[in-house]
Formats: C-alpha cells, structure tokens, sequence
C-alpha cells in the first residue's frame, strides 16, 4: 500500500506553503495526503492559550479550508486531516514514522514566533525514521523568476559524502528528480588532510591529487544511479570549501535541497552541522533524509 504524505499545519505563511508542497508531492507520488494539526498539551509558557471549544473550531477550519484548497488544486487528491493536543515534536515525529515524506513550515534562522518554532521543526528531523522537507514561504511567482536565478529549470542539488554509504539519500534525490522530470546537480565538498597543511603552503598544487580522487570517488558512487534512472540528466560538482557554504548557494533559483542525516547516534537525536546550516540558510525548501 503506497503510503501518504503529511504537513504539519498551521496558519502561518510557512505552514500554509509546506500544504501546498505536500500536495503537489502526494500528486506526483499518487498518494493520499495527511494534514494534521497540532495543539501543544498540556498548556506552556511558550503556549500559553487553553484548548476551548472555539479555538478546536478555528483549527478545524483551518483543515477544512487547507484540504478543499487542495483537492481544488490537484484533481482526484485524497485529503484527510487531523488535529491532536500533545507535544508537537512528539506528534510530528509520530506521523512523519509513518509517512512517506513529511513537510513542516521552516521560518529560517532567528524567529521564534508561531506554532512550528526552530525547537520543534528541528525536533522532529533529528527524531524521525523519515525524510522530512523544511518548506520556506513562496518569495516570488513561479512565472516570474528571480534575476539571480540560474538559467533553465529549477533542479534538486544534493549534497554528498562520498566517504560513507548513503542508499537512502541517493533513491531519495533521484526520485525527486525523476519524478519532477528535473535535473540533478549533486556537490560534494572536500578539504585537505590535516598533513597536507604546511605542503600546501609551499605548493598549493599538492591537493589536486586529492581533489581527483574525490571525483572519481563521486563518479563511482554515482553511476549505479544514473543506470537505474537513466531519464535524471546529473552533473557533478566537486570543490574544495565547506559544504554548508556551497549547498547553500546551490540552492538559488533550486527547486529542493537534498542533505542527509546519519541516524543513530550514542549522544540521542542530533542533526550534522552542515544539514543545521543549510535549513537554516537556504532560499529552497530542504529534505532531510536520515540513513545509517
């Protein structure tokens, strides 16, 4: 049975763009979609409104309202919606365990107003089993692309370390992108060891053995891929600077961000540096993809 797609709703600009990305999502996937709301309970100083019969209806509105707006917008689409009290981080990752892929509002870095707050966002994508997409509210038409704006159609980057498997981020970006009839651009940094340093100095042509063999690595990683979607055009990017640094200027004018998130780990939930930056950084909506 083809699972479904879930946005955690709300009445925020970022709430309301993370349902229209998960409808066209669960479009392009023909899988029902899931709106679910939640209600933090018990009640918190951050939270501090009590769950009244009026403001069950409010919410209840705002489902009904969000789920009519997309079966307008995707003929045939299967809505349901949910609204729940508890813990938002602990009710989202519930639902995102059981999705396919799940959307949440993402305000970036420094805003703390709203019900899907930096805390609760980044909560859920350090504890779900599921790729999660952080979706930024519409900047501009689609018919009327920024000037800064790569020529061309907007493609999925992702961002790649050649040096561990990651099955589960490839199949996700390729999907993407072959589902999208878009291009995929993937980037992997690289930087010297630290014993290549005073070398360096002295020749700063010593590393382009090393940057060769990342791309190599890359090409290598990256072929059985482009077997089995051969229908995904890919160019490869390999460049010696911090990746959070390159993805997130990858990501002008993209259409999604793909980053990974290595999944258990002996100190609890925990995102990597590089994928903490590029949520908070990047113009296009990001997929945080857990793998092992």
């Amino acid at each position: 049975m083809t699972r479904h797609v879930t946005v955690g709703l709300d009445v925020s600009p970022e709430g309301l763009a993370a349902a229209r990305w998960a409808a066209r999502e669960a479009t392009l996937r023909d899988a029902p979609l899931h709106l679910l709301h939640v209600e933090e309970w018990p009640v918190t100083p951050e939270h501090p409104q009590m769950f009244t019969q009026s403001l069950v209806e409010r919410c209840e509105t705002l489902l009904q309202d969000t789920a009519d707006r997309a079966r307008r917008d995707h003929a045939g689409l299967e809505v349901t919606t949910e609204l729940v009290q508890g813990r938002a981080v602990e009710e989202l990752t519930r639902a995102a365990d059981g999705s396919a892929v799940t959307a949440l509002g993402s305000r970036g870095l420094g805003s703390l107003a709203g019900f899907l707050i930096g805390s609760v966002s980044l909560g859920v994508v350090a504890r779900t089993r599921n790729p999660v997409v952080l979706v930024r509210p519409e900047q501009r038409d689609a018919s009327s692309p920024a000037a800064d704006a790569p020529d061309g159609p907007p493609e999925i980057v992702l961002g790649l370390d050649v040096s561990r498997p990651c099955d589960p981020l490839l199949a996700f970006a390729f999907e993407q992108a072959a589902r999208r009839n878009t291009t995929l651009q993937v980037v992997h940094s690289w930087s010297l060891p630290a014993t290549y340093t005073y070398a360096a100095i002295l020749d700063p042509d010593v590393g382009s053995g090393v940057g060769q063999h990342a791309a190599h690595e890359l090409t290598d990683m990256l072929r059985p891929w482009r077997d089995k979607f051969p229908q995904v055009g890919v160019s490869e990017t390999v460049v010696m600077a911090p990746p959070a640094g390159e993805l997130v200027q990858a990501s002008s004018g993209a259409e999604l961000v793909v980053v990974g998130r290595r999944g258990s780990r002996p100190m609890g939930p925990h995102i990597g540096h590089v994928a903490h930056a590029v949520i908070h950084h990047s113009s296009a909506p990001v997929a945080v993809v857990p793998y092992e």
